[in-house]
């Protein structure tokens, strides 16, 4: 058989071969296909979204302040450049080596969170102390724990899910704890939501014990009640005041949320066309981040909506159907953790700008304004495309 004979063309792929030392005959090649371009394609645009959204939602707040209309804009051009790097780098980075980095990685971002919270390097915005400043540069170090625990987790039950038969949890999880318990303290309740959200996702899928987590789950619900009524801090209990009735404090508390449904009331079913949002004139506060699947709404309306949850749920398939097409347990679990991650945190944003769910401060991945954030989805896809280059292995006697 002549060399790439059986295979079609139009496949893009590498093969290296190892030989009999005796009659220097091949006896193992692998084929390596290219990435998943449909989840190239669905990223590239909800990037491109975010841009158009980005610029729309900020430059009339630039004009009024006489800066460049442009500037939020270029900000996040710039992040972009880096997490497109850093995408290019883990794509054809392998993903199984990802495991041996796992204790810089906890511990990097362990002194980070630290750094913030405790030393005068975090910086404080809107009574929340979540950035730290180096360089000039504001990075927000609880985005980075989002890869971080899935690469925790997919290495710690990449052979087993049932760690505490094992007596291994405790190494597996204190330091996911320790991450979660930091980024609480900033405080940041919606990312650690997030980060448990992932962790019960991973063990479902390692196939972990369904009464050991139907027992964490009722462990939850008397948690979260106990924390209602002691631990939870009092502008989080306003927010689940509020989000049922906003109208009973519509200067205050509901402000947020009563402007928010006006911007998706306004849009109707078409919008009222690009740059025409009037809710983001200084009615809406955080318009650029948190609500600004409002100002979608508001200006692409019920059909700009669609366009953007039918964007992120194809993004849901691809990753799925890479978590299952993978052929080891590591790749599986990083590709499933890296997914719903991601879309599970846009389902997030839209439902808080719908008022689906009470007010939390996770952006929207790849659209909102924030360089953290778009630098660690880029690199997380870069993870999930590496993932998606098929590996087959083929035995051969002769070519």
């Amino acid at each position: 058989m002549k060399k790439g004979e059986g295979y079609s063309s139009s496949m893009s792929y590498q093969r290296s071969v190892r030989r009999n030392p005796r009659d220097n005959q091949p006896i193992q090649s692998v084929i390596i296909s290219s990435p998943d371009k449909t989840l190239l394609i669905v990223v590239a645009f909800l990037v491109i979204i975010g841009f158009l959204a980005i610029f729309s939602a900020t430059a009339p707040k630039c004009l009024d302040e006489g800066g460049n209309p442009a500037q939020f804009l270029i900000k996040q051009l710039i992040c972009f450049v880096v997490g497109f790097f850093g995408l290019k780098f883990f794509m054809n980075y392998d993903y199984k080596k990802l495991a041996d980095w796992n204790v810089v990685i906890m511990a990097s971002i362990l002194i980070a969170l630290f750094l913030v919270d405790f030393t005068p390097l975090g910086v404080t915005v809107n009574g929340a102390k979540r950035w730290i400043n180096l360089a000039g540069f504001q990075l927000q170090p609880s985005e980075f724990a989002k890869p971080a625990v899935v690469l925790l987790l997919a290495n710690a039950f990449r052979k087993d899910a049932n760690l505490l038969d094992q007596n291994k949890w405790v190494w597996a999880f204190f330091p996911i704890i320790a991450m979660a318990g930091l980024i609480f303290i900033q405080p940041n309740l919606s990312m650690v939501i997030l980060l448990g959200m992932t962790t019960v996702v991973m063990y479902m899928a390692a196939g972990g014990s369904l009464k050991l987590f139907l027992s964490c789950v009722g462990a939850m619900f008397v948690t979260i009640i106990v924390g209602l009524t002691t631990i939870i801090k009092p502008y989080q209990l306003q927010r689940l005041r509020t989000w049922r009735h906003p109208e009973s404090d519509p200067l205050g508390a509901g402000y947020n949320i009563i402007q928010s449904l006006i911007a998706f009331a306004s849009g109707g079913f078409s919008g009222v066309g690009y740059g025409g949002s009037i809710q983001k004139l200084s009615y809406l506060p955080e318009c650029h981040t948190d609500f600004i699947f409002a100002i979608i709404a508001e200006e692409l309306g019920f059909v700009g909506c669609v366009l953007v949850i039918g964007l992120f749920f194809t993004f849901m398939q691809r990753g799925f159907v890479i978590a299952a097409r993978c052929p080891d347990m590591y790749g599986k679990l990083l590709a499933v953790g890296i997914t719903f991650s991601i879309v599970f945190q846009a389902f997030m944003n839209m439902s808080v700008a719908s008022s689906f769910l009470p007010t939390t401060g996770v952006p929207l991945p790849f659209i909102s304004y924030g360089g953290s954030s778009l630098i660690v989805s880029l690199i997380m896809v870069g993870i999930l495309l590496n993932i998606s280059k098929k590996r087959i292995k083929k035995i051969r006697n002769r070519y």
